[in-house]
């Protein structure tokens, strides 16, 4: 930034700077904002000068105004039943599944609003989610931001009223279910986001972006190489980064109409190149009056918002912005997706995913609990939760989940274990010995490897999951295991007895 700034003239508010004094190449243009107070549109001559906000680069400065935790609502959509992630989602909800040793998927969107300042979030949630409102009640208190901003999480479950006697049919249906509550808050925009993702954002500048485009709506937008933009929804957009179009898994001809000049969007020439395609993420800026207008008056009965409403928005004229993010982003959705994301953070040098962003940290359910135990053990390209005892055995490139236990002589190699949800006394242990019983963990002289083991599951001795026969799917779930490409899944609370082989 140039010298004409000094420190007299800017105030720093932790991470947001307000800039008093013009620079050369800033945006000072009037804006048109929705009034806070009544929802009319005015224009306004903003008092705080804004760089123009473009993509989720680290270099740029936000300088929202007004501040995010009093002008706009995060809403994050539990999902459907999570079919493709069964078995793990047998007993919870999607965004409940645990995810690198400590936490929990639905940490990660909420991590993300705290960080960017935006304190009012609704979870919407239908399947399963007794441990998902355990987990949000336990980890985010009421009242986050003070006694003046009134911050909260807060779960939403899909329930049957005389009005609408149906359960969630879709994204956008679940919002419309709760719009007569949504709209009670005194906010200028509405963030929409999805609880099964792992990235790391700044919603701050997403919303920025928005607010200088003077757009309806804005969507956020992955670039993409031809490799994997066969499987995404794709946009296209005009010189002005607006979205003129959409296609859904578009292949041969269909793919290539969807190229698009990715540079408009903030990216330099060579990575254009690579990635002449933008898929959208699933996570969206709708100013206020907007998203009540689309669900309510314009689109009564679409149901979902990728393929549906804001498709729908384009083709009414209204102002449809992208917004480039050019980080690391994946979509848990699957077990094969799930499981790469998880080991993916034990990655050297620099993992796919960091836990260690002192500037963006990602919050959890304080547990309390002891630091691990490893005794003799020769742990390597690991990562280790809290509480756990590790006797005498081998972890190589495995993520050990919170509470483990594993025994002597055990060979954990390319694994996901998420550990337990309590522990078992010693009495409980010889109990269980007595009776011919299997104690939660992973017993001696077991061997795992290319698995996911789901909580308080109990391993015998002599075990071997190593899938021997390169079976790629296979459902056994009275055994207590499912294999999803060629990753054997231990099902929760399941009991695999000793010397059998998986």
């Amino acid at each position: 930034m140039s010298g004409n700034v000094s420190a007299s003239s800017s105030q720093i508010f932790g991470r947001n700077i307000l800039l008093k004094t013009p620079i050369a190449g800033i945006n000072h243009r009037k804006k048109s904002h929705f009034d806070i107070t009544g929802g009319r549109r005015r224009t306004q001559t903003p008092n705080v000068v804004c760089p123009k906000a473009v993509s989720d680069s680290s270099y740029s400065l936000t300088c929202l105004d007004p501040d995010a935790s009093n002008s706009v609502l995060g809403i994050i959509l539990g999902g459907g039943a999570g079919t493709r992630l069964y078995p793990l989602t047998k007993k919870r909800a999607k965004p409940a599944v645990p995810l690198g040793a400590n936490y929990r998927l639905i940490d990660i969107p909420v991590s993300n609003c705290l960080n960017s300042n935006v304190n009012k979030i609704y979870v919407l949630t239908q399947f399963n989610s007794a441990s998902l409102n355990r987990h949000l009640s336990r980890a985010y208190a009421t009242n986050m931001g003070g006694y003046k901003n009134e911050g909260f999480v807060e779960v939403l479950a899909a329930q049957q009223s005389p009005e609408n006697p149906d359960w969630f049919q879709g994204t956008g249906d679940a919002v419309r279910q709760y719009l007569w509550l949504l709209e009670e808050q005194n906010v200028l925009e509405f963030l929409v986001l999805a609880g099964d993702h792992l990235y790391r954002m700044d919603y701050e500048k997403f919303i920025q972006a928005h607010r200088e485009n003077d757009a309806d709506i804005t969507v956020a937008a992955l670039p993409m190489d031809e490799k994997r933009a066969t499987a995404f929804g794709l946009m296209k957009i005009d010189e002005e980064g607006r979205i003129i179009e959409f296609s859904e898994k578009p292949k041969g001809d269909k793919l290539q109409a969807m190229k698009v000049d990715t540079t408009i969007l903030g990216l330099d020439d060579k990575r254009a190149k690579e990635m002449p395609f933008i898929a959208s993420m699933g996570i969206y800026v709708f100013s206020k009056n907007v998203m009540l207008d689309l669900l309510r008056d314009k689109f009564p009965k679409a149901n979902d918002f990728g393929s549906e409403v804001i498709p729908g928005a384009t083709s009414i004229g209204l102002r449809v912005q992208a917004y480039l993010y050019d980080g690391y982003w994946e979509d848990i959705g699957t077990i094969e997706a799930f499981y790469h994301a998880n080991l993916g953070i034990t990655k050297k040098p620099v993992p796919d995913f960091s836990f260690y962003d002192r500037s963006a940290p990602i919050y959890t359910q304080p547990r309390y609990l002891p630091p691990s135990k490893m005794l003799n053990t020769d742990v390597t390209n690991s990562v280790i939760g809290e509480g756990c005892v590790i006797k005498n055995c081998r972890i190589h490139h495995s993520v050990i989940g919170l509470r483990s236990c594993i025994s002597e002589g055990a060979v954990i190699e390319d694994t996901l274990l998420m550990g337990a949800d309590y522990y078992e006394t010693d009495a409980d242990r010889r109990l269980l010995a007595a009776k011919g019983g299997v104690a939660i963990g992973i017993g001696k002289n077991t061997h795992i490897k290319r698995a996911i083991i789901d909580k308080n599951a109990r391993i015998g001795d002599d075990v071997k999951i190593i899938n021997s026969d390169n079976v790629e799917e296979t459902a056994r779930e009275t055994d207590g295991y499912f294999i999803k490409s060629g990753i054997v899944t231990i099902i929760k609370d399941a009991v695999i007895p000793s010397g059998f082989i998986i």
